[in-house]
């Protein structure tokens, strides 16, 4: 075979790019570890010594890409405007290799652009009819440190006079969505679309709202995003600290390699219960309790709770000091109540300026005057004394004093009868707990119990592990499943009201599920008129199955319109009817079908979250190996996925059992069957011994 010049030349850039990066990984090692065995010295010099090994280590975890390719194409910019009208002579303009990081040689000239450099821009934006200054777009198919092949585009003037002798490979979008995929989201950098760059280039300031439909890239821009906002405003992001929350763990697991593979490893990726110290939330409640616990009526009763936790003395209390008995009154409590609610911001900040207030009081009651400090340090540990102070004005954390109202009806009933029904109250109680910490809280009591936590506020000694920690910018996910009291959490910790939120209406399967984004946005921080992005093209589901879904759609979402699916080619959708007595069997077969026909792919069996055990053990009895999506990961090749923890995922074949039953058990059902029908990349299968639903058996809708 004759070796292809251009081939081998840019195989030998892609190499000394290589070993570029190496020699700067190598400078920063022996920077670190000069610095790192240097002697003790002063404070000013072990300060310095902390701040060059931090820089050194920051260095070393942005060049560190794994067995990510470093380089993914090439810009040819315009030359100068010179005399003469050839292409031959524009070409002269300079060229740009994009990568993944900044690598420069040792002169500290550039050798690759960081893909999130301005000048990087064209690669991902320039079009034939706004080339933005480019003569040629070259994408490079690589494996790894090898150059497979090149795919070369080309604009304006050059492209008569170029295009006949060009080396054209697979173009490098089609190419990255027919990969099998992994169980692992990957990045999008050497692919990222004109419409999705707009999105992750957008101005840092405000609140910016992405509606996507499925196959989007809506998460993976958003990623993408938060590591082009870091690069962009390094100076105050890595100070301020940037947050991606997501909807669930099993999804965190799912994201977690791509800003690592982008050069970016300090961003905090977490689950919304990660915000609230010292719990364990992984309890689930019934939709009309999680309903409840998401409107912001529960802010009046927790508000009210913390309040009926400052009482006055049911009778009067006697404190011995000496031979005296110093009597505190409950008219006495009540104005040392209204004194320190009148100094106080929370109630545990209130608690300083209560004591001190019932010690004076105490001082004062005595025959003969004593300085309240003495009295304080005589009657302190007094039974008498805490007793008192601790029906008063108790200091709390928020698990106490949610397990204390919602495990007693007296309680739950004063502090939430004005704006709850007796019926609404008791969806709310529990057992109450004999150890807070003991307690296994759901996922929707979190924004509770962080409600609860702003208006109680630090405890005395734990200020630093009680504090609610704000960020510079925060990008959320799976945004229109959050209720109000979700995005209040959120609300709450953002520093300035930055934020990137993304999500899908069409896909609100939650109880507290919004079906507009007026209805998400007036909970946000709104320092200024949010800007608004939608991402329209669709290229992870194959156009046959997006038309299935799209017939959901009219249920989930009516009007809006489904994404318009690039890869109009693919296997039409697999629709099997069985029985009770044959499902066994048939579903083994449908596995064994789909592993076959994907190879090396992933494989999802999403059905009903009622039928998980009857799936497991029909697999089972067939011998299949499998791996369980609700233990928190896809480490197998077939995967047993309930349908709620489905959302965000992709998989290469899916197999979605009984579509009827997940209409009609799932709290939102047309929503929760739309978001299985579009998790496949390749091939979707549908196997039921309900009915089909009507909607799925109709034409397809125009």
């Amino acid at each position: 075979m004759t070796a292809n010049p251009e081939l081998e030349a840019e195989q030998a850039y892609i190499d000394h790019a290589y070993a570029c990066l190496e020699r700067t990984r190598e400078q920063a090692r022996s920077v670190r570890s000069e610095v790192q065995t240097g002697p003790g010295g002063t404070f000013q010099a072990r300060y310095e010594r902390d701040v060059m090994i931090e820089q050194a280590d920051q260095r070393l975890a942005q060049t560190e890409i794994g067995d990510q390719s470093l380089c993914f194409g090439r810009i040819d910019q315009v030359g100068a405007d010179e005399p003469g009208p050839t292409s031959a002579r524009r070409l002269e303009g300079d060229r740009f290799y994009i990568g993944r990081v900044a690598v420069s040689d040792a002169t500290s000239e550039p050798v690759i652009v960081d893909w999130r450099a301005p000048v990087a821009e064209p690669f991902y934006r320039a079009t034939g009819r706004e080339p933005m200054g480019l003569v040629r777009r070259r994408h490079f198919a690589t494996s790894g440190r090898v150059l497979r092949g090149i795919d070369d585009e080309f604009f304006g003037e050059a492209r008569d006079e170029l295009e006949s002798g060009a080396v054209v490979g697979q173009g490098a979008l089609i190419s990255a969505l027919e990969e099998a995929r992994s169980g692992k989201l990957g990045d999008i950098v050497a692919t990222i679309q004109g419409e999705q760059d707009e999105v992750i280039r957008a101005p840092l300031p405000g609140v910016l709202v992405v509606q996507g439909g499925p196959g989007t890239g809506k998460t993976v821009v958003a990623l993408h995003r938060a590591a082009y906002l870091l690069y962009t405003h390094r100076f105050p992001l890595e100070g301020q600290g940037v947050l991606v929350l997501g909807p669930n763990r099993l999804f965190l697991s799912y994201i977690e390699q791509v800003l690592p593979s982008l050069g970016e490893a300090g961003v905090q990726i977490a689950v919304l219960s990660d915000m609230v110290p010292n719990i364990r939330a992984s309890g689930v409640d019934a939709p009309d309790v999680a309903r409840i616990k998401g409107e912001l009526r529960i802010c009046d009763l927790i508000a009210k709770a913390v309040r009926d936790r400052q009482r006055r003395l049911r009778e009067t209390a006697i404190i011995p000091l000496g031979v005296e008995r110093l009597r505190v009154t409950p008219e006495d409590s009540a104005e040392l109540i209204a004194s320190a609610r009148k100094r106080a911001r929370t109630h545990n900040g209130g608690r300083k300026f209560f004591v001190e207030g019932f010690y004076r009081l105490v001082a004062s009651k005595m025959r003969e005057p004593l300085d309240w400090h003495v009295v304080r340090d005589r009657i302190r540990q007094l039974p008498e004394t805490r007793e008192a102070l601790e029906r008063m004005w108790p200091q709390l954390t928020p698990a106490e004093l949610l397990n204390d109202l919602f495990g007693s009806p007296a309680l739950t009933r004063l502090a939430g009868r004005k704006w709850f029904t007796d019926d609404e109250l008791a969806l709310l109680r529990r057992e109450r707990a004999d150890v807070a910490s003991d307690i296994v809280w759901s996922t929707n009591d979190v924004p509770l119990l962080d409600e609860a936590l702003e208006l109680l506020g630090p405890r005395p000694k734990h200020k630093d592990e009680d504090a609610i920690r704000t960020y510079g910018h925060i990008v959320v996910d799976e945004a229109q499943d959050m209720s109000p009291m979700e995005l209040r959490v959120i609300d709450r910790r953002s520093l300035n009201g930055s934020m990137t939120i993304v999500g899908d209406i069409a896909q609100a399967t939650s109880a507290s599920g919004h079906t507009s984004w007026e209805s998400i946005l007036r909970h946000l921080p709104m320092r200024r008129e949010p800007n608004r992005a939608e991402l329209l093209i669709g290229y992870r589901v194959p156009a046959p199955s997006m038309e299935l879904a799209s017939r959901i759609l009219t249920l989930a979402a009516p009007g809006l319109r489904p994404p318009r699916s690039i890869r109009e080619a693919g296997d039409e959708p697999v629709i099997e009817r069985t029985t009770g007595d044959r499902f066994g069997v048939d579903l083994c077969a449908a596995v064994g079908r789909e592993v076959a026909a994907i190879g090396s792919g992933s494989v999802a069996v999403i059905c009903p979250s009622s039928w998980v055990s009857r799936v497991e053990g029909a697999l089972d009895a067939g011998g299949v190996d499998y791996g369980q999506a609700h233990r928190g990961r896809f480490d197998h090749q077939v995967t047993v996925a309930p349908v709620t923890l489905v959302k965000g995922l992709e998989l290469d074949a899916c197999i979605v059992i009984d579509p009827q039953v997940i209409l009609d058990e799932e709290y939102r059902g047309p929503q929760t069957l739309y978001v299985a029908l579009t998790r496949a990349t390749k091939r979707l299968s549908l196997l039921h011994i309900e009915p089909l639903p009507e909607v799925l058996r109709a034409p397809s809708v125009g």
